[in-house]
């Protein structure tokens, strides 16, 4: 494990360590960072795309391990193989199955290194589905759910099996994907569920101050599910 190492904003000294998940065939790479006494781990799952070097994916992180007091996991759920794949073909980022997979063996693999820790999912595109399906696989393993910019309505009958809280975050003028949200939330029955509309926003929040509002919301909904009960 690297040394404990403070980056510009930080509340709290965290330690970072770069580790490889196996699953099946393909080596999955990603960035665990952990403050100080945490209260769970949240991974951060993508469809496509080198997800734990997404500018957004770390601020949004950086967030969650400051104001939720959470460790965090950004990792690739695609190889760098699959990654070339994807771009070519645009088809392994809508593989739910598979992704939904992938986020289960990484959910394994944290769990072997610290049973009884509370887990949370933070999915992005479509890999907001696939975490929404991991979640209904493993229902007791998961505390929170939360979707930015997501298609949650991809996984499809899974989401009555669904039963951590879920936040659902979409910007203002992605109008396609607010509909969509809105059907994947009328499956969601079981569950307390929550649609944020960010106002002004578009589908990357890529808009003054709408990915902060992003990090604060989803920080709170964490913070809120899976911090102890006082």
């Amino acid at each position: 494990m690297q040394p404990t190492v403070r980056t510009p904003g930080d509340k709290r000294p965290e330690t970072k360590q770069l580790v490889t998940i196996r699953a099946g065939m393909a080596l999955l790479e990603g960035e665990l960072a952990v403050p100080q006494a945490p209260h769970g781990l949240v991974f951060f799952a993508h469809g496509s795309g080198s997800s734990r070097h997404s500018p957004r994916n770390r601020i949004v992180a950086q967030a969650l391990r400051n104001d939720a007091q959470v460790a965090t996991l950004l990792f690739d759920l695609l190889s760098p193989d699959e990654e070339q794949i994807d771009v070519r073909t645009g088809r392994m980022r809508f593989d739910i199955d598979l992704l939904a997979r992938r986020l289960i063996v990484a959910t394994d693999w944290a769990r072997g290194r610290r049973e009884g820790e509370r887990i949370g999912y933070f999915g992005a595109s479509t890999g907001a589905a696939a975490a929404l399906l991991a979640a209904a696989v493993r229902p007791n393993d998961v505390a929170a759910v939360v979707s930015r910019g997501g298609r949650p309505d991809l996984a499809g009958f899974a989401l009555d099996r669904v039963r951590a809280p879920t936040l659902l975050i979409v910007g203002g003028e992605d109008y396609p994907v607010i509909d969509m949200n809105r059907e994947a939330m009328a499956h969601l029955q079981h569950v307390e569920t929550r649609l944020d509309v960010i106002p002004r926003a578009t589908h990357l929040f890529e808009e003054p101050g709408a990915l902060g509002e992003v990090a604060r919301r989803a920080a709170e909904w964490f913070r809120r599910h899976m911090m102890p009960k006082q």
